[in-house]
């Protein structure tokens, strides 16, 4: 295990690996360009009064600067604090409110969100700098006149922190996603995150010479850690910056990247779809990393043969990844399995019950510790000690089953199971079902209310680039094929963009939320029967 600090592993990289970096649109910078550059920065941060430990709130989309920042704020053993971009007023005021950040770091873009979300905080409101040539919010400083501030002895300031720092001081606070809760700050440690970065970086075989892509923004755990892989192996890291799937797939060429983690179908799925994408030259990509349904991953390794696609599983709390798959593993394997632990990470899978370890083959509550667990939810003791036992297990919420060589596969999240007239169903097994009609994009499932059996299921449908389908047909794809039960009652679609998204997950709550809304407004309260035609043969 690697016992070593971010701005440690950073400087070791400029010194033996100098000729590789960062890409974003907006520019690149070498290795030793970054670690001068977070030099300068992390002695502006400490001019300005930020001192170890404090929170340095960082809000700005995909660029160059939504990685210095929180490079800069580790050098002096701050806690950097990404923040969703995607957050309204009400949401950012929450979180400004919850962090108590030091120093707020920004982009034009916010000026008007943060108006009003400053402006409810009142007192308590951080110190905001503006990062870029954009409109400021009120009272906020300027790049050029923070960055003036620093001085000789405030670098000096900054070299003497840095190596006071511990592999197990807090270097970071990622909010979790909040797709069925409001976001949690989630502290994670510095030998959290140089840890990930290395196993991954063992487990995905990364050489120097890879040039390791992404499109997940840099407020995700899944963001930050390609950057700390790319560290860790000493090879490239390329980032979409705002993603788009035509200018995602122009740089996966341009750039001859070589691992890609766009992670989600919400996000794959529009690439494989581009009209550009059988033209694009995608030759130099040997490995992809997603996660879905066994039907859904081997659906997108079909349409990307040569590059074998592998999947993980995670979550904010491990600081991303805790299970992998590898590059040799079999192919339905690869497809049907997240794989197995990193090192320095044991899982077990046990009844969420009574908290005894289920035999192989048994659904189970997935939990975990080792070196990339988070140390503790902010302000929230409580909660920290129902999720992490005394042996310092986290109890995940996941359920999975475990196979007789300790992969595992994700079947749920315990929270994302309808009860249907008594009957249970995992919302990812009709997902992965529903996916299998060619019309269908992507697919969300969930719970619907119904007088008669208590909920129902409800089908968001986005359909394939050109495709159609009405309700009717999709429901007519699963009568006679599934149980009459496990049927969507509703189908709803989705257009490209229209999806309520935590950044990179779709929030479930808001379409449970949707679908309540419309049938109280349609005095709806009971669901159509359904009946299926009989067996092929039968009477």
């Amino acid at each position: 295990m690697m016992r070593t600090t971010v701005p440690a592993l950073l400087d070791a990289r400029a010194a033996d690996a100098p000729e590789q970096g960062i890409a974003f649109p907006d520019g690149r910078a070498s290795y030793p360009e970054l670690a001068d550059r977070t030099r300068r920065l992390a002695a502006a941060l400490w001019a300005h009064g930020v001192r170890p430990g404090d929170r340095v709130g960082v809000l700005l989309h995909g660029s160059l600067d939504s990685v210095l920042t929180w490079l800069a704020a580790s050098r002096i053993g701050a806690v950097a604090v990404p923040v969703n971009v995607r957050f309204r007023a009400a949401e950012l005021r929450r979180l400004l409110d919850d962090a108590d950040l030091a120093v707020l770091l920004t982009g034009g873009a916010f000026a008007g969100v943060l108006d009003e979300a400053l402006a409810e905080l009142g007192g308590g409101a951080p110190p905001v700098v503006v990062l870029d040539d954009g409109p400021a919010p009120v009272g906020a400083t300027g790049r050029a006149a923070f960055e003036a501030a620093a001085d000789d002895v405030a670098a000096a300031a900054v070299e003497a922190a840095q190596a006071a720092i511990g592999p197990d001081d807090p270097a970071v606070m990622l909010y979790t996603s909040g797709t069925t809760s409001g976001p949690r700050g989630c502290l994670h440690s510095h030998a959290s995150l140089v840890h990930v970065g290395a196993s991954l970086a063992r487990r995905l075989e990364l050489t120097p010479d890879d040039r390791f892509w992404t499109p997940l923004p840099m407020f995700h755990c899944g963001g930050l850690d390609v950057a700390l892989t790319a560290l860790a192996a000493g090879c490239g890291m390329v980032h979409v910056g705002t993603f788009e799937p035509g200018r995602a797939l122009r740089q996966l060429v341009e750039e001859r990247c070589t691992v890609a983690f766009p992670a989600f179908e919400t996000i794959w799925l529009p690439v494989l779809d581009h009209p550009d994408f059988a033209a694009a030259d995608l030759s130099a990509l040997r490995l992809v990393l997603n996660v879905g349904s066994p039907e859904r991953m081997r659906s997108m390794q079909a349409r990307l043969p040569h590059a074998v696609q592998l999947s993980c599983m995670g979550m904010t709390e491990s600081m991303g990844f805790c299970c992998v798959g590898s590059p040799a593993d079999p192919a339905e394997r690869r497809a049907t399995t997240c794989g197995t632990p990193l090192p320095g990470m044991e899982v077990r899978v046990v009844d969420p019950a009574t908290g005894a370890e289920v035999p192989p083959g048994t659904p189970g509550e997935f939990r975990f510790r080792g070196v990339s667990r988070m140390l503790a939810y902010h302000r929230d003791p409580e909660l920290t000690a129902r999720r992490i036992d005394a042996d310092g297990w986290f109890a995940s919420g996941d359920q999975v089953v475990a196979d007789g060589t300790g992969a595992l596969r994700f079947l749920t999240r315990l929270d994302d199971r309808l009860k249907i007239g008594g009957e249970n169903l995992a919302a990812t097994e009709l997902e992965g079902f529903l996916c299998e009609h060619p019309a269908v994009g992507i697919v969300q499932v969930v719970g619907a209310p119904d007088a008669r059996y208590g909920e129902v299921a409800a089908a968001f449908v986005q359909l394939r680039p050109g495709a159609s389908a009405t309700e009717q047909d999709i429901v007519d794809h699963c009568l006679g094929r599934i149980s009459t039960f496990k049927v969507p009652r509703y189908v709803r679609f989705v257009a490209d963009g229209e999806w309520p998204m935590s950044g990179t997950k779709v929030q479930k709550f808001r379409l449970r939320a949707r679908i309540a809304e419309e049938l109280a407004a349609r005095g709806v309260t009971e669901a159509p029967r359904m009946v299926a035609p009989p067996p092929s043969g039968g009477r």
